[in-house]
């Protein structure tokens, strides 16, 4: 080999040599990113485990004050107060899911659509009567619920008192 083919095969072997270095250099910075990044990630995630999340029974007594002021709320046509609190429980439910899909009994919350679909129905046709039947069926549905899931201890009824003293559920 003559010299300046040795001289080439050096150039190259060093620059081949220096890529391989700042590969390995970019190789263990990113590893040390990743591993702060990692790091960073479980911080957040141990945190987020240790937020409050509300528990059913939370879900379950706003859902029984929105049954109430449906009931004071149909019963004085105040239609529009009504279909509002029928939409409350209903988001509500939608919470239920994501917050307590761990319990069990999240899975029996089905039995409750039909008759808030009924409600709705009888709210929207302003038909005191279906309303009456149907928050009826509501209540029912409720109970159906609490016994299906064992919780028969917990009977709802139609409210005797409004729940609130400083809502006005007649029409203005």
């Amino acid at each position: 080999m003559d010299h300046i083919t040795t001289n080439r095969i050096m150039v190259i072997l060093k620059s081949v040599l220096i890529i391989l270095a700042l590969g390995m250099i970019t190789a263990c910075n990113n590893h040390e990113k990743n591993m702060a990044l990692q790091a960073k990630v479980d911080s957040l995630n141990k945190k987020l485990a240790q937020t409050y999340r509300p528990g059913l029974g939370e879900f379950m007594m706003g859902i029984q004050i929105h049954h109430a002021k449906i009931w004071y709320a149909g019963k004085n046509k105040n239609w529009a107060l009504a279909d509002f609190e029928v939409g409350e429980i209903r988001e509500t439910l939608v919470d239920v899911k994501q917050y307590c899909y761990d319990r069990p009994e999240v899975k029996s919350l089905p039995i409750i659509y039909p008759a808030l679909d009924s409600l709705s129905s009888a709210i929207k046709a302003k038909d005191q009567q279906r309303f009456n039947k149907s928050f009826v069926l509501l209540t029912n549905a409720c109970n159906n619920c609490h016994t299906v899931t064992n919780h028969q201890f917990n009977v709802i009824k139609t409210p005797e008192t409004p729940p609130f003293t400083n809502q006005e559920f007649k029409v203005k």
